[in-house]
C-alpha cells in the first residue's frame, strides 16, 4: 500500500485525525514538474512504508483540501505529525532530503 491517493474522507481520517508522520504531495495532473516528481514519491513511499504515510492530493479533484492548507504552488509537500503541519516544501525536492527530514521528524 505504498502511495495513498487522498480524498476528503481519507485525508481527514489518515492525516488530520491520524497519528504519526504523513507526507502529502499536493499536485495537479497538468503540472509538468508534478508528473516528473511522481516516481520519486513512489520510491519514497515504498522506502518509508511502516514508518510514515506518503500520499497525494489532486488539487483539481479535491480543491477543498488544497484551500484549507493554503496551497498556492505545485507541487507542494506538507509534512504532518499527529495531524499538525510541521514542515512545508514548495517545488520538487531530492528524495535524500525528504528521507532525512522524515528521519529527523
Amino acid at each position: 500500500m505504498a502511495m495513498v491517493h487522498f480524498n476528503k474522507q481519507t485525508f481527514d481520517a489518515q492525516v488530520t485525525h491520524g497519528t504519526g508522520l504523513a507526507l502529502v504531495d499536493f499536485f495537479a495532473t497538468w503540472c509538468g514538474p508534478c508528473t516528473m516528481f511522481a516516481p520519486v514519491l513512489e520510491q519514497l513511499a515504498s522506502e518509508v512504508e511502516g514508518k510514515a504515510l506518503v500520499g497525494k492530493v489532486d488539487i483539481d479533484a479535491e480543491p477543498e483540501i488544497a484551500n484549507a492548507h493554503d496551497i498556492q504552488a505545485y507541487p507542494t509537500l506538507l509534512l504532518f505529525r499527529d495531524g499538525k503541519e510541521i514542515r512545508r516544501f514548495v517545488g520538487i525536492q531530492p528524495k535524500q532530503v525528504l528521507l532525512r527530514v522524515l528521519e529527523e521528524a
